[in-house]
């Protein structure tokens, strides 16, 4: 059985940082990419970052750039976010996701459509 297990939310004052963590379980690790989306009230869900370690392929949305860090951790089956210099803007529960490697990724091409399995959650909040 899938299972991801995000971790690492919480309420932070703007220009703070944290470090989303998540934890996957049931398939192989290295024959997916693993990827962070976001929702915020009244938004549509939103990709933010993806990791394909096999393809050594990483995404970032325009509006993350510079700002948050995509990383994976094959040994222990886990992908971290790290969030820096978070605006109140960056308010949205943050989602863990993964789907296979040919459904996710081709040609320098991340297709966000393509990941099936999702974690429960984890809500960021940033105060102005």
């Amino acid at each position: 059985e899938v299972q991801l297990v995000e971790s690492g939310g919480g309420l932070v004052q703007a220009g703070g940082s944290l470090r989303l963590s998540c934890a996957a379980s049931g398939f192989t690790f290295d024959d997916y990419a693993i990827g962070w989306f976001r929702q915020a009230p009244g938004k549509e869900r939103e990709g933010v970052s993806c990791i394909s370690d096999n393809d050594m392929a990483i995404y970032y949305a325009d509006s993350v750039k510079g700002r948050f860090a995509i990383a994976s951790d094959s040994a222990k089956n886990q992908v971290y976010l790290h969030m820096n210099s978070l605006k109140p803007e960056d308010t949205a529960v943050y989602y863990c996701a993964a789907g296979p490697r040919d459904r996710t990724y081709n040609r320098s091409t991340f297709y966000l459509t393509g990941f099936e399995y999702w974690g429960q959650g984890t809500q960021v909040t940033v105060s102005s």
